[in-house]
């Protein structure tokens, strides 16, 4: 007996990404303080005002099978954020409430690739990426973003490998290295994606922590909406990591077809936990800036760290809860870098390695720990780097 190829391919042989990561876990297991500045998880908790809609609303009986599609209220209350930000009018009939971020991309890439199709995507990248596509029977293939360019990908770059590909997975604010693609940068890709006919699949989840410039949608571009899956999480806007609940929107005809998918798979969500993201969303603003402000405040320090040495440059941070710094003046690999200051100061962070190749000599940092502990952990870091760069 043998597994199937698509569960034994995920992550094509190799590496997932995760090695580094797996390394700090396995030393704070066995009694090693480390400071973690790895994943995406918030400092703060979930708000104690969310967790009580979400107790009223177990308490009171929305503990069944919910709606598929997901409640009308949440899906109409996307749909109202949705148009407000584009601009493009958006019905519950366009929103699909899935088990957080990741279960929509997986979604998206069933809905538009079938089996052996080519699905594009940009490096750096998300470091689920090419196994979701994989997931989901279609064939990776990335498109370099390079720090010569800031790491906005280039149209003529994605028009070399559009020929034959069947869609284009694109993230901003971008994870890993904080770029918020320009109006600019997104128009190009607009038009690779309707002169090959791709499929756009936009992974938004970060729309509320934007720096610098402004998160402009592609769904709301000429000719985009009826070819756009945008994909939505509360997790990073309301610090609602482990709730997992997240949408996608687009055109009706292809949201139903993913309510037949999320009948056969996830079977929705849970109804307590679509309450209280129905709560936080209705929130407004004032709230998602209250969660997006440690991160505002630890790039400013980010950036005074940095500034006030020569061995490590970062790239522009302008959203997204993490930088991306440029440790080449070492002479190592990133993945070399964070395996050094692992093991010699018990700082984890993630190599440019996790997220691809157009970042090599990379890391990222997350600005998940408190300010004083994120300043000195990165003002270590520096001071680890120029060691290295002048021994």
């Amino acid at each position: 007996m043998q597994l199937s190829n698509r569960i034994t391919n995920l992550t094509n042989g190799g590496s997932d990404g995760w090695d580094v990561f797996n390394r700090a876990r396995d030393m704070i297991a066995a009694g090693t303080p480390v400071v973690e500045l790895t994943i995406g998880e918030h400092d703060i908790r979930t708000h104690p005002t969310i967790l009580k809609a979400m107790n009223e609303a177990a308490i009171g009986g929305h503990t069944g099978y919910a709606m598929i599609p997901g409640t009308v209220s949440l899906r109409d209350t996307v749909a109202a954020r949705i148009t407000a930000q584009s601009g493009v009018p958006t019905t519950r009939d366009n929103v699909l409430i899935t088990p957080g971020g990741q279960a929509a991309l997986f979604a998206a890439h069933m809905a538009v690739c079938n089996p052996g199709d080519t699905a594009l995507y940009l490096d750096p990248y998300y470091a689920t990426y090419p196994g979701t596509i994989r997931g989901a029977g279609a064939i990776p293939k990335a498109i370099q973003a390079r720090a010569r360019d800031s790491f906005q990908p280039l149209a003529q770059n994605i028009e070399d490998a559009a020929t034959g590909a069947t869609s284009l997975l694109i993230n901003t604010p971008n994870n890993p290295t904080g770029v918020v693609y320009d109006r600019d940068t997104l128009l190009g890709i607009a038009e690779v994606c309707k002169r090959h006919d791709l499929w756009l699949l936009s992974d938004e989840v970060y729309d509320t922590q934007v720096w610098e410039g402004e998160h402009l949608s592609p769904r709301a571009l000429s000719g985009m909406a009826e070819r756009t899956l945008v994909i939505g999480s509360m997790s990073k806007s309301h610090a609602m990591t482990g709730s997992r609940c997240g949408w996608i929107v687009g055109p009706s005809e292809i949201i139903s077809h993913l309510v037949n998918l999320a009948t056969h798979t996830t079977y929705g969500v849970a109804g307590f936990v679509q309450d209280a993201a129905d709560f936080a969303l209705n929130a407004g603003t004032e709230f998602e800036e209250e969660v997006a402000a440690p991160f505002r405040r630890r790039r400013a320090l980010a950036q005074e760290i940095i500034g006030a040495q020569n061995t490590v440059t970062m790239v522009p941070a302008q959203g997204a809860m993490y930088i991306m710094l440029n440790i080449r003046a070492t002479g190592m690999t990133g993945e070399a870098f964070a395996n050094a200051l692992l093991d010699a100061h018990h700082i984890a962070v993630m190599p440019s390695e996790s997220f691809g190749q157009a970042a090599t000599g990379h890391i990222r940092v997350a600005m998940t720990i408190e300010d004083q502990k994120f300043a000195t952990a990165l003002k270590t870091l520096c001071d680890f780097a120029t060691s290295l760069s002048t021994s």
